[in-house]
């Protein structure tokens, strides 16, 4: 190609329809989250690991997205996010295929937290790239237009990882053992990562380049300092970190315990589904009833304003510590009967999440750096998701599943209390107001 046509062809790429790449960059944004924040809890629980290491050692895996934010002005220094998106999609093939490796090894467990661990760093660092070429190819009118096919294909990864890749692992563990058939999944998995970012470097707007721009660090240092000051001026901020904290500290052990409580034997306490049957409620019935109860949550919080929706959103945030209690205190084994417990479960979790991410938008983020201070304000919101995460495993190998379960009812009792000293914004301007999307879930 010559040089004259080189500028011609950047410019076809940047003209392409939204449709031809936002689809394939948000599923790879998913795929490499999920990779980390679903499946390996999974491979863990079936290579014989403790529910306790497991949750203490995929909440650090965790951090990544949590601190993202103190390194993403940073990002700023390379001049295409192009270049970025598409290097961290070919090393999160790379490390995923390294990773199918490492379970044949007898130092299995400790290379592949070493391997989640750098493919939660290059899925964060993504996440940052991603969102910033998205913000810089389209202009708001169509940023606004295919917000929703971000977060239909970011939670279209979230199915594909439970719903396809867990179930065809499922099939595989019993004629090929439980390493085997990670090994072959993983494999499998990062040649569709490798596709992807190949695609990727030819359909996302932007140029593969390594150009720097004007920026310097010193300059994104001291802007960053004064974006940090600025967020813990705010007034009520402490009260407002604690509330975030507290929303989720029964969330937390709940979606990190509940997926072992399913996949636990029936003589220690679980339900002894296979990996395939796991794959099933939580890949279909799950992940349908989560965006349902995602969409409804956000229009009824639009209808009645967040001031409003919040002591019912909260409630819906204990449904899935009610429902798990509930299954660890009948056990049933009729799938359609804990099917219809999952599907009660995500759709409560769905619904009343939405009120974390308008809460963080209406209460946390307004002001000079608004969209520097949501990124903060989910950052907090992440570290109480891990906090509580972090605990969660040895409560439940000290007490049991059935009281682990009664246990995070009663964590869900102090957000409660500390709602009415906590200052909520009222129905926002018509002009203002955020269009709720599915959340993006962090477990």
């Amino acid at each position: 190609m010559s040089q004259s046509q080189i500028p011609a062809a950047a410019d076809a790429a940047a003209e392409r329809s939204p449709m031809r790449w936002v689809p394939s960059l948000y599923f790879m944004q998913g795929t490499q989250f999920f990779v980390v924040m679903m499946l390996a809890s999974f491979v863990f629980k079936n290579m014989g690991v403790s529910n306790d290491q497991i949750a203490r050692w995929t909440s650090v895996l965790g951090t990544a997205w949590a601190i993202k934010p103190l390194w993403s002005p940073f990002l700023e220094l390379m001049r295409h996010k192009k270049t970025i998106v598409v290097a961290m999609q070919g090393l999160a093939a790379i490390l995923v295929a390294v990773l199918a490796l490492t379970l044949q090894t007898p130092w299995w467990f400790v290379l592949a937290l070493c391997v989640f661990f750098l493919c939660a760093y290059a899925s964060a660092t993504h996440d940052i790239a991603c969102d910033g070429l998205y913000m810089g190819a389209l202009d708001s009118t169509r940023q606004a237009r295919y917000a929703g096919w971000q977060g239909a294909f970011f939670n279209g990864a979230r199915f594909f990882m439970v719903g396809v890749v867990l179930k065809i692992a499922g099939v595989l563990e019993a004629p090929m053992g439980v390493a085997n058939a990670w090994t072959t999944v993983f494999v499998g998995l990062a040649v569709l990562m490798a596709v992807l970012a190949a695609y990727n470097a030819y359909s996302l707007p932007g140029k593969l380049s390594a150009e720097h721009s004007d920026l310097q660090a010193s300059a994104i240092w001291e802007t960053t300092r004064e974006i940090v000051i600025d967020f813990f001026r705010k007034p009520g901020i402490w009260m407002a970190v604690l509330f975030i904290v507290l929303f989720r500290f029964a969330e937390g052990q709940v979606q990190t315990i509940g997926p072992l409580f399913l996949i636990e034997a029936r003589d220690k306490g679980g339900l002894g589904l296979t990996t395939s049957q796991v794959a099933d409620v939580y890949g279909w019935v799950g992940t349908v009833a989560f965006l349902v109860g995602s969409v409804l949550g956000g229009y009824f919080t639009a209808w009645l304003s967040l001031r409003r929706a919040m002591p019912v959103l909260l409630l819906a945030m204990s449904v899935p510590n009610a429902t798990f209690y509930y299954l660890a205190a009948t056990l049933p084994s009729d799938m359609w009967h804990i099917g219809g417990a999952v599907f009660v479960e995500m759709f409560g979790y769905g619904f009343g999440f939405v009120g974390m991410i308008l809460y963080i938008m209406q209460a946390v983020a307004p002001g000079k750096f608004q969209t520097a201070h949501y990124a903060l304000g989910s950052g907090v919101m992440q570290l109480g998701f891990i906090l509580s995460r972090s605990i969660s495993g040895d409560i439940q190998v000290a007490v049991g599943y059935e009281h682990f379960f009664l246990w995070t009812l009663f964590c869900g009792v102090p957000v409660l209390l500390l709602l009415p000293f906590v200052r909520i914004p009222g129905k926002p301007p018509a002009a203002a107001e955020p269009v709720p999307q599915p959340a993006e879930s962090t477990t």
